[in-house]
């Protein structure tokens, strides 16, 4: 969402910046339209350069930060061998406290045992905390048994950015993965 606002904004600029120079003046000999038309692009070039850093500052505190509370989200995964249950569609359970973000997400089974906040290669050295599982039943309300599935509690550093999660499987085996959080919407009450 950001990236598409910062995009706009950008476009907006340089909209501005050409109707600025083309409506200058009514009429204008064909050797100074074309030094003016290089004057243009090379301030709008500027513009772009210098108008980035500024957006991206500018657009920081405009961007509210989610309330205290619980919502349902989005988590999205770089591969469909590591997804969220199908019962719960793609999304886990966001909860904002203090301005932290932590998702709780139910996997499709028992085979992933740990998680990690990071890269594989880090989570295999001493002293790395691993995510730890809660198992939990799923009932899927369609009269097919109940399965048990771990869960995780996975702290989210910021919506809609990727951010490095790694996983063990029964195998014993790390995996790397990209993950995001986005969509958050509030639950009632």
């Amino acid at each position: 969402m950001k990236k598409k606002i910062i995009a706009l904004m950008g476009m907006a600029v340089i909209s501005c910046a050409l109707l600025m120079g083309c409506g200058s003046k009514a009429e204008t000999p064909a050797a100074e339209t074309t030094t003016e038309a290089e004057n243009s692009d090379e301030e709008t070039a500027k513009t772009e350069e210098t108008a980035e850093p500024e957006k991206a500052d500018a657009e920081e505190p405009a961007a509210p930060a989610l309330e205290d509370g619980v919502y349902t989200a989005d988590f999205n995964t770089d591969s469909s061998m590591f997804h969220v249950n199908e019962f719960y569609e793609g999304k886990g359970t966001l909860t904002v406290k203090d301005g932290q973000m932590t998702i709780h997400v139910v996997m499709p089974s028992k085979n992933i045992v740990n998680l990690y906040e990071g890269l594989a290669e880090d989570a295999q050295k001493d002293g790395a905390e691993l995510l730890q599982p809660t198992v939990e039943t799923v009932d899927f309300g369609d009269g097919t048994e109940p399965e048990e599935a771990n869960a995780f509690d996975v702290p989210v550093p910021a919506l809609d950015e990727e951010f490095d999660l790694a996983l063990i499987g029964t195998k014993g085996v790390w995996y790397d993965h990209k993950v995001s959080v986005s969509n958050p919407e509030l639950l009632q009450d």
